[in-house]
């Protein structure tokens, strides 16, 4: 019997109700399954300790338990949890799994947990194209993240309340408000008239009343997450990681200090081998299509950090503001900028893909990108 024998698979389907953890033995064609309630970790170290204990009585020799979930609602802290008692955990990306095309898949809990299982023990013996394993961030990382994540959404809210104000007024022929960004809107509320001269209603002026202090509630939230990552870069107890790499972005014009820690919360707080490592994880990588005589390109792949992607392509807009004669800039000019708003919204994802090799060359090996211009400062 070899040493790979001796490794039972162990698979988690999680849910907020309810757990199914599926253990396939070591040359075991079968799948024992167990229910156990959502969350209940004890419960959870009891089964698994068990599940060792019987294995290795009936085999005689140690068992080493391999346990892996899908990454979705429950995130990485079971992963931890599991971790920091001597357990292997494999987090899967469930989008990366191979499933049946044929007509309708059967799908529950027990199938989803076997199979889950079947596909650990596959990707262990070497089979690493029956799915994806997602790398287990640190709880400094995953906490840097939500600076950018909560702004982002901040900011979305903000101009949804905005957009609601005046378009409230817009129906009433009010074209301009006072105090959306600050100030004695109050005031300005109470001496509005609609378009044919009438005071606007009672419950239309409560509504925009709400609406604004939502808004303003929103303003202030907005500016204490400014705050908090201003001291996080500041502070030296902070565990923000890699801020010295935040103060090396901001050297490039066009780069402040907002885009750099936001770069660095979402991407290079993390090792990339190649750059191809990096535009996959960004969602940017190239996805080929090529069946016989038919070649064409399905454009980018877009499975991978969302909120990191949409944040390059902002930046690169940007870029080419405050970097004209960069080489980025040039070649996207030349080969997009006049062909159309369609191509040009293409070529900026392009653009973006360059960019982000160019500033990870940048902030790991001091390579300045082609062209780009330094701060004064």
């Amino acid at each position: 019997m070899t040493e790979h024998n001796l490794i039972c698979a162990v698979a988690i389907e999680l849910s907020r109700s309810r757990w199914v953890v599926g253990a396939l033995p070591p040359d075991g064609t079968k799948v024992t399954v167990k229910a156990m309630g959502g969350g209940d970790t004890d419960r959870l170290m009891a089964h698994l300790n068990r599940i060792e204990a019987e294995l290795e009585s009936e085999l005689g020799r140690p068992v080493e338990l391999k346990i892996c979930y899908e990454a979705g609602y429950d995130g990485f802290w079971l992963a931890r949890f599991l971790r920091d008692r001597g357990l292997d955990v494999y987090v899967l990306d469930a989008s990366s799994f191979l499933v049946s095309r044929r007509g309708r898949r059967t799908k529950t809990d027990r199938i989803d947990v076997e199979a889950m299982a079947f596909t650990l023990r596959a990707y262990l013996a070497g089979d690493h194209g029956v799915c994806r394993v997602v790398a287990i961030p640190t709880p400094e990382a995953e906490d840097a993240k939500r600076i950018s994540r909560e702004r982002t959404r901040l900011a979305s809210e903000r101009t949804r309340h905005v957009n609601r104000i005046r378009g409230l007024l817009a129906l009433h022929g009010i074209r301009d408000i006072k105090g959306l960004w600050g100030g004695g809107w109050r005031e300005h509320l109470d001496i509005l008239s609609t378009g044919d001269g009438r005071p606007l209603g009672r419950h239309l002026k409560a509504e925009i009343t709400r609406e604004f202090e939502r808004l303003h509630l929103t303003l202030d939230q907005i500016k204490a997450v400014e705050a908090d990552r201003h001291d996080a870069l500041l502070d030296p107890a902070s565990t923000f990681p890699d801020r010295s790499k935040v103060a090396t972005l901001t050297k490039l014009a066009g780069i402040g200090e907002l885009s750099a820690t936001l770069l660095v919360a979402e991407v290079f707080h993390r090792p990339f081998s190649s750059r191809r490592h990096l535009a996959s994880y960004l969602g940017l990588a190239p996805t080929p299509y090529a069946s016989g005589d038919q070649q064409r390109d399905q454009g980018i792949s877009k499975a991978g950090n969302k909120p990191a992607r949409t944040l390059l392509v902002e930046i690169a807009w940007v870029w080419m503001r405050h970097q004209p004669g960069s080489a980025l800039t040039t070649w996207y000019r030349a080969r997009y900028a006049q062909n159309g708003a369609r191509s040009r919204k293409v070529g900026v994802v392009a653009l973006a893909r360059k960019l982000a090799i160019a500033l990870w060359h940048f902030v790991e090996h001091g390579v300045v990108p082609s062209g780009a211009v330094l701060n004064a400062r």
